[in-house]
């Protein structure tokens, strides 16, 4: 079984976020970049398979080469190759265009990709890739089992999960669940000195118009200041919840 894991490269969830270019441009000065959660997840995922079922493992990014220790730090963890895109990841429907070509070329039979990046949270990009590809799909995937061409997901719905049986080939977008936050793992020094000699591919996009563009970025408003009311005094705080708050 082939399996190619999709990787984004995000923003720690620590780091300060600021705009320049009028707003119309991420800052990456000072930001440290890590593998986006969602993905570390079906990458330890993919590991399994490959350790119970002999299954290969490529991971795969749509970025420039600022991008590879992200890469170099999945083949740390134990994917076996690595594939950089040597696109910038304008939008969704552009990624997901340069990583079905990805898919179609190296004929994978499972596709594994997070359900979506910590940074711009759009949930797009496993389920076009399907759409491209021709695909079986399913997202918000909490368990996954593969027997021959046949597979078993769990997927999380509104109220509880649900169980689905489809075949090979599979996009899976997963999340926490399909495996455990204690079972991530950590790159150790064997690891990461192997991965120094594991192939990292460069590609050149296949060159797809890009559908959206960035009309400005706005951050949060910040929080305001804090009421305290005293416990005896309900008359005050309902005033307050009616004609501040106004949520009664």
């Amino acid at each position: 079984m082939k399996i190619l894991v999709c990787i984004s490269h995000v923003p720690d969830t620590t780091s300060k976020i600021n705009f320049t270019d009028n707003n119309t441009k991420f800052d990456t000065n000072g930001v440290q970049f890590v593998i986006n959660p969602y993905d570390e997840f079906v990458l330890t995922r993919a590991m399994w398979f490959k350790e119970k079922q002999g299954a290969s493992v490529t991971v795969v990014h749509v970025g420039n080469a600022t991008t590879e220790p992200t890469l170099r730090k999945a083949l740390a963890i134990g994917a076996d190759n690595a594939i950089r895109v040597n696109a910038e990841a304008i939008d969704g429907l552009t990624v997901a265009k340069e990583l079905a070509a990805v898919v179609k070329n190296g004929g994978f039979d499972l596709v594994l990709a997070g359900k979506e990046s910590s940074d711009y949270n759009g949930q797009m990009v496993p389920g076009m890739l399907a759409a491209l590809t021709d695909f079986n799909f399913v997202n918000a995937a909490v368990g996954l089992e593969i027997d021959g061409t046949s597979a078993t997901v769990e997927r999380e719905m509104d109220g509880g999960h649900e169980t689905i049986a489809t075949n090979l080939p599979l996009v899976i977008g997963g999340q926490k669940g399909i495996v455990e936050e204690t079972d991530l793992r950590i790159p150790n020094m064997r690891g990461i000195m192997m991965a120094r000699k594991k192939p990292l591919t460069v590609v050149e996009p296949v060159g797809n118009p890009i559908a959206t563009s960035t009309k400005s970025f706005e951050k949060p408003s910040p929080k305001g200041a804090v009421k305290l009311v005293d416990e005896s005094n309900i008359d005050e705080l309902i005033n307050l919840l009616h004609t501040e708050a106004k949520v009664i």
